[in-house]
């Protein structure tokens, strides 16, 4: 431990400039958050004349209908159009945010609310919680309208909403109970641990982090999901049997199989597994179940544990905790920072003793930059992780010497090429557009990379 305080007291050190240079921090968030911002919109444009294609990638052309093709073409279009938009709203929001002081007078209307009841400008945990609502309302209030267009006329317009406005509602206001009611607590025991620690907050704060996380994989389906969705055991029947069949050789430590009303907000269609090492859970929306066949639901999830097979959440989780470490490691030398508040608009008694709250949020808007690389960066994570997975699907048969599951990648194929047609999915995709956006490989990347593991496959077998 001795040994990682000094190489963060190193870094620190580099570090130092930031405690005493009056940087305009306000201005190069500005720059930066607007240079993302305009890059997406940019990555938008270069994908939005695909939309105006005829004809789907000829790899797909005996696939889909010309209809359901130019369906998801028009859909394609519509979303890009309101992603621009949407974009471009957001990114308004936010720098209107920062020009006009809304985090100073955040903090400033929250001490306000405490003082009123009885507290001083000592509790800084209380007043951080109060200032972490407040900016929630802020920021929330102005994205509703964007979520009733979405819902209500874009999802709408294309037969995918099965949201009524009574559950929408409902929805949202579940939303923000939930975020309270776990929010608050995390937030005041977040900050709490940078008030017992100090500056060597790092190893103990990413203890807590990690805790949280366990402990949110055993609530989220037990207390969180049955809020929204209604989970049921799957029907005994072929799909079933194919699962746990499936799991059983596979030694998933498969604990309940459920099936999950998606239909009730949504058409569009999915599956995942979740828990704990030695007890998982796999939830099939009960879309996929209508739109596949059985033999194709099994090959979807033979995907899914292939995830499991080769650790991919495991890893994923250990790179996203070193992302982490890595932003809370450079985090210490901006917590005691007054020309950061300062840049920012914070009154001079509060810039000399910065709250961690602010401190800590004004630093992740500096890092805008670094997380938009970090994040394509991770896609190329996941989408490696896809092709693993879809390579485990179609070695199953060698895997567990089981005859039955030759097809398995022939299966898998038809059911991505069903997910795409039913979810009117994009086919023709820009690459720049992809790597950053997405983190599964196109339609037709896979099923070229299906169709390569399968002569690959044959010629071992020779």
């Amino acid at each position: 431990m001795d040994l990682l305080h000094k190489q963060l007291d190193a870094l620190q050190r580099q570090l130092s400039f930031v405690a005493v240079d009056p940087i305009d921090w306000k201005f190069y968030v500005q720059v930066f958050s607007w240079s993302v911002s305009l890059f997406e919109a940019y990555l938008l444009l270069r994908q939005y004349p695909l939309y105006s294609k005829t004809e789907p990638p000829a790899a797909l052309a005996q696939h889909f209908s010309k209809d359901e093709f130019l369906k998801s073409q028009k859909y394609g279009k519509d979303k890009a159009k309101f992603s621009l938009f949407s974009g471009l709203y957001k990114q308004i929001i936010d720098s209107a945010f920062l020009h006009y002081g809304l985090y100073a007078w955040s903090w400033t209307a929250a001490g306000k609310i405490t003082a009123k009841l009885g507290y001083g400008p000592e509790y800084e945990i209380t007043q951080s919680l109060f200032f972490a609502f407040v900016l929630f309302l802020l920021s929330s209030l102005p994205s509703i309208p964007l979520s009733l267009y979405s819902t209500f006329v874009l999802e709408e317009k294309h037969g995918f909403n099965k949201t009524t406005p009574a559950l929408f509602v409902t929805d949202l206001i579940k939303g923000w109970g939930v975020g309270i009611v776990l929010g608050a607590p995390f937030l005041a025991a977040f900050l709490y641990i940078f008030q017992w620690a100090g500056t060597r907050f790092v190893p103990w704060l990413m203890g807590f982090m990690i805790s949280f996380q366990l402990i949110m994989v055993i609530l989220y389906p037990t207390v969180i999901q049955p809020l929204f969705n209604k989970l049921s055991p799957l029907a005994q029947g072929d799909l079933r049997t194919r699962i746990e069949a499936l799991a059983s050789k596979l030694k998933f430590p498969l604990k309940h199989l459920y099936e999950i009303d998606g239909s009730k907000r949504s058409s569009h269609s999915n599956a995942y597994f979740f828990g704990l090492p030695w007890s998982k859970h796999i939830v099939i929306f009960d879309t996929l179940i209508q739109q596949s066949r059985p033999e194709e639901v099994e090959a979807v999830l033979a995907h899914e544990l292939g995830h499991w097979y080769y650790l991919h959440p495991t890893k994923m989780m250990a790179i996203s905790q070193l992302h982490v470490f890595s932003v809370l490691a450079t985090f210490p030398a901006f917590m005691h920072a007054p020309p950061l508040l300062r840049a920012f608009d914070f009154p001079k008694a509060i810039a000399a003793r910065p709250p961690t709250i602010v401190a800590f949020l004004l630093f992740q808007m500096i890092l805008t930059p670094v997380e938009a690389v970090v994040s394509i960066l991770l896609n190329a994570v996941s989408r490696h992780f896809e092709w693993q997975a879809d390579a485990f699907a179609c070695e199953l048969q060698d895997k567990l010497q089981a005859k039955e599951m030759e097809d398995m990648g022939d299966r898998l194929g038809r059911a991505l090429i069903q997910l795409h047609v039913k979810n009117l999915s994009t086919v023709w995709v820009d690459w720049l557009y992809s790597a950053y956006h997405h983190s599964h490989p196109t339609l037709t990347e896979r099923l070229k990379g299906l169709e390569t593991f399968k002569v690959q496959r044959a010629k071992k077998a020779l």
